[in-house]
């Protein structure tokens, strides 16, 4: 794979400006074939969850690849389409939405994967067993790296409760609806691959109530490391012990099934950088601040998960290692870092934030109003700018004088 050296990744901050959004595809393309080989003992499909990061670009390379799509509204599901996926290839999951943009999607001719009783009582009133969908289960398996990201606990809004099964059979029972898929997702970040394998016996015993299950939907979580010599979840051993679970269901049963992930950090993650210049060294009796030209408005995993990003001064690579906590220039506590050795920072400095392609660009926001940033795509060893960064003009757009 081409590495974004620093020398590069300084290459393109020059020409684009700062701050920037940098993806690498070639590194999705390698996350990607790794999934595909860790499943390759058992009919597995794959759902990039472009909540991640949806600039129609990424979309449109996921496609090339031979991916499907996961989207969790309904204006993702049209950027599916125009960027090339066909419905049977998306995968449509919504949480608390009004019914009309179920039947939006229904109309689409996406896969539909509900998981509110009401929403599948109203379906299934609707439509019977014309139209085939995946009911989304709450296993109540705490997992995930952050409780923020943690989606199938008991108090999660996500699914319908396990215990409810009763509930669900009698609403499929009595409208005749049918179901094809199961779905869990029980967080993100998950390094246990006990919980994917807990989660998938916890399926197996639901999709015997329903005789015209086809696939099983395991969602994701899959992790990446953040920091050096971090663990990350081992795909490959998943997919032997999902293979040979799948394989004894179907000995046991009679039942071939098909399973189905949505990566979505996975893939995406770690193809991106968000590129900062250091606007000023501040040093205070306790810390020395580098203040960048971003801030939570750009990036606001370290400030709302705690997350870690490695952070590089690609200006100054031979700089004496010193401490500094890195903020943004937004009026709040905004920080990137805490006490984070750094070779040494002058202002006007680049500095790289490693691991930014995930839940980047895609949670950024114009607070304080200011602009987002520009994203800049790298492939075929060429950097093209896919998405302008916003000028002045846009803080008006919408309003109304």
């Amino acid at each position: 794979m081409e590495q974004l050296t620093p020398a590069l990744l300084t290459d393109i901050a020059q020409q684009f400006g700062t701050p920037l959004y940098i993806y690498n595809t070639e590194k999705i393309s390698i996350q990607y074939h790794k999934l595909v080989s860790a499943f390759q003992d058992c009919e597995a499909k794959l759902f990039y969850a472009c909540k991640s990061l949806t600039n129609i670009n990424i979309l449109k390379h996921v496609h090339s690849l031979g991916g499907n799509l996961d989207c969790v509204s309904i204006n993702e599901v049209k950027l599916g389409l125009i960027a090339g996926f066909l419905p049977k290839q998306i995968m449509y999951t919504p949480n608390c939405v009004d019914f009309s943009e179920i039947l939006e999607a229904k109309d689409l001719g996406v896969n539909i994967n509900i998981d509110n009783i009401s929403i599948l009582e109203q379906f299934g009133n609707s439509f019977s067993d014309s139209y085939p969908v995946c009911i989304r289960l709450n296993p109540h398996i705490m997992a995930g790296g952050n409780a923020k990201i943690s989606t199938g606990h008991i108090d999660s809004k996500f699914g319908i409760s396990i215990h409810q099964l009763r509930h669900i059979e009698r609403i499929v029972k009595t409208t005749r609806l049918k179901v094809e898929g199961i779905h869990m997702h029980t967080g993100s970040e998950i390094k246990d691959i006990n919980v994917f394998l807990m989660g998938l016996e916890v399926m197996f015993g639901v999709t015997d109530r329903f005789p015209d299950v086809k696939y099983i939907d395991m969602g994701s979580g899959f992790k990446v490391a953040y920091q050096p010599g971090e663990k990350e979840t081992d795909v490959d051993l998943l997919g032997k012990k999902v293979a040979e679970a799948l394989k004894k269901y179907e000995a046991e049963s009679g039942k071939k099934l098909e399973v189905w992930f949505e990566p979505g950090k996975y893939l995406v993650s770690e193809s991106g950088y968000l590129v900062v210049k250091a606007n000023v060294i501040k040093q205070t009796p306790a810390t020395v601040f580098v203040g960048v030209n971003s801030g939570f408005n750009h990036l606001v995993r370290p400030m709302m998960y705690d997350a870690y990003h490695q952070i590089e001064n690609i200006s100054n690579l031979q700089g004496t290692p010193r401490i500094y906590t890195v903020v943004g220039n937004i009026c709040e506590t905004d920080t990137f870092a805490w006490d984070r050795t750094i070779n040494e920072v002058r202002e006007g400095d680049f500095l790289a934030i490693y691991n930014a392609g995930a839940y980047g660009f895609e949670m950024s926001s114009n607070f304080n109003s200011r602009c987002k940033p520009a994203e800049v795509m790298y492939k075929n060893q060429q950097a093209t700018l896919i998405r302008k960064r916003d000028e002045f003009d846009d803080l008006l757009k919408n309003q109304l004088f």
